[in-house]
């Protein structure tokens, strides 16, 4: 459980000890860890509930502390792997009859107008709002259970803080970046168009280009968007939305995606229609992945990681996308501002989280809808200017979180230290508490070596 706990604060080994407290239920279920922190997996001194609705047993009651050691009635690793990765959904499985339906609708896609089509979502989505788990619009179970084990961990050493590297480089108080799936020959058109509007706020993008089937994928149409500075991701194979419809299949296709990584000179890869099996992503051959959302209520495939931090399955980076695409804010909700997106990113600020959007070139053509991008841009400018936001590529995540993922903390006559590198860019933070509740405070600069 230490284990879990250090990689995600990258704190020293010996400033955290943490134990199970008695056995565990022989089932797996919801409940409580503190008022507002719903999780899942199996629990000592209570019943987990098959629901996350109703009254849930607290496992916050049943901690306890032994000398410096925590006890916590829960497997700590456990928890949070069900969460990130989705386990608390089970095994579920569509019927036959909707199985059939999801696939004669993605064959005839491309082919409906969109007027169309989101009537059809609609139906499909009918209900979103009443769904009790994850938390919408923002879900941080995750983060929070990391901060409530810091905060009864501070209780159990004989100090009022704990040393961590601080999440984000250069001190930065969160990240943001932007992503823009192309999905059709129009969206591909307008690639230029949008570069020009993401330029004029000094934000560089990630291009998701989908390699068969849907568009023409020119040498100079990829090599335009690396000359002007931004990235180029893999997007699906041929965006059928069957990429991981069987196991055989997923396979196959991998091996003519992990192909075109090599062909695009891409290190991102990202799921038509967030679909995906995290299970199975050990097949793709990339550093990073852009598919799992924060909360998919509003998604084909309902779920979500419910954590606004990057985390790793297994050799893979996982970037969440943590807000509202524009897709589903125009044509699912009808809503032409940028409240909901500022909602969203006011919650992921709280938790110092990555503010990850996906604007669509296809989506986006109106004036309407440009001007509410465009305002979207002047926000997330305005963040940077004045809240320390770092506004940068996935691709810089990535290499940013592996770097901080391999630092070390050390302790010497002169005080902490980061090693590791990249520690030029790393900041010493301290956890504390502060009326019942953590705080972080960063040292600037950090001391590196």
């Amino acid at each position: 459980m230490n284990d879990c706990f250090t990689q995600y604060y990258r704190c020293p080994e010996d400033c955290i000890r943490l134990a199970l407290k008695g056995p565990l239920s022989e089932a797996s279920g919801y409940f409580r860890f503190g008022p507002d922190t719903v999780c899942y997996g199996k629990c000592s001194g209570g019943s987990p509930s098959g629901s996350p609705e109703g009254i849930l047993h607290d496992g916050l009651q049943g901690t306890s502390i032994d000398g410096d050691t925590l006890h916590l009635p829960f497997d700590l690793k456990q928890v949070v792997e069900n969460l990130r990765y989705e386990l608390y959904l089970g095994e579920h499985t569509s019927g036959s009859v909707l199985k059939a339906l999801t696939k004669a609708y993605y064959l005839i896609r491309p082919l409906l107008p969109v007027g169309v089509r989101k009537h059809i979502q609609k139906w499909r989505l009918r209900g979103w709002d009443q769904l009790p788990f994850p938390h919408w619009p923002v879900d941080r179970t995750v983060d929070q259970i990391f901060e409530q084990v810091m905060l009864l961990s501070l209780r159990s050493q004989p100090v009022d803080r704990i040393p961590f590297i601080w999440f984000w480089p250069d001190g930065a108080s969160s990240c943001a970046i932007m992503t823009h799936d192309v999905e059709t020959a129009i969206g591909r058109d307008s690639c230029a168009q949008l570069m020009d509007m993401d330029d004029a706020f000094a934000i560089k993008a990630a291009f998701e280009i989908v390699p068969e089937q849907r568009y023409e994928v020119t040498p100079d149409y990829l090599e335009c968007i690396r000359r002007r500075g931004f990235e180029i991701v893999v997007h699906d194979l041929n965006h059928d939305g069957r990429l991981f419809s069987k196991r055989d299949q997923f396979l196959e296709r991998a091996s003519s995606i992990n192909g075109y990584k090599e062909q695009f000179g891409a290190l991102g890869f990202r799921a038509a229609v967030l679909y995906r099996k995290q299970s199975w992503f050990n097949a793709l051959n990339f550093d990073y992945d852009m598919s799992v959302p924060n909360v998919a209520h509003l998604d084909p495939q309902r779920g979500g990681c419910c954590t606004v931090m990057p985390y790793f399955v297994g050799k893979i980076l996982e970037l969440p996308v943590t807000t509202t695409q524009d897709y589903t804010l125009f044509h699912i909700l009808n809503d032409y501002s940028i409240k909901l997106w500022k909602k969203q990113m006011d919650l992921i600020m709280e938790k110092h989280g990555l503010m990850s959007f996906i604007v669509h070139p296809d989506y986006i053509g109106g004036h309407r809808e440009r001007e509410v991008y465009e305002a979207l841009l002047k926000h997330l400018a305005h963040l940077r200017e004045e809240r320390a936001v770092w506004i940068t590529t996935p691709g810089e995540v990535n290499r940013w979180w592996r770097q901080r993922a391999e630092m070390k903390l050390v302790e010497d006559r002169h005080g902490w230290r980061i090693e590791g590198a990249g520690n030029e860019r790393a900041r010493i933070a301290y956890a504390s508490e502060n009326d019942g509740r953590i705080a972080y405070t960063v040292e600037t600069p950090a001391c590196v070596s």
